[in-house]
């Protein structure tokens, strides 16, 4: 409240609809669920990264999305897989102790080769 026991405001206590700054713009979001890179943090479609889990203490990766337990989202390029490796971001996203170990999803990646 103002000093003259007024709320400030708008007039009428009219409300602002909306976000700060948009109008009539709705953000552009791809088709279909979104993750998060572990790597490079980029928010992309589900279907452009890569699944990885942890096995007995070791990174494996999960194309078909079909292996149990909690997984993390990584691109299949080597720069984000080095990325996350340094942050230290697969056992955080995995919510597991110590570093893991990712010769799989590295070698995994290697031999998928570019993306056409």
């Amino acid at each position: 409240m103002s000093p003259g026991g007024q709320r400030r405001g708008r007039p009428g206590g009219a409300r602002r609809s909306g976000r700060a700054g948009a109008l009539d713009s709705q953000p552009v979001r791809p088709p279909g669920p979104v993750r998060t890179c572990v790597g490079c943090r980029e928010r992309v479609a589900r279907a452009d990264l890569l699944r990885v889990v942890a096995v007995e203490g070791r990174l494996v990766p999960d194309p078909a999305r079909r292996l149990p337990g909690r997984g993390a989202s990584v691109h299949p390029d080597p720069h984000c897989i080095d990325l996350a490796d340094t942050r230290r971001a697969f056992p955080r996203a995995l919510r597991l102790p110590g570093p893991l170990d990712a010769s799989a999803v590295r070698a995994a990646v290697r031999d998928a080769g570019p993306p056409a």
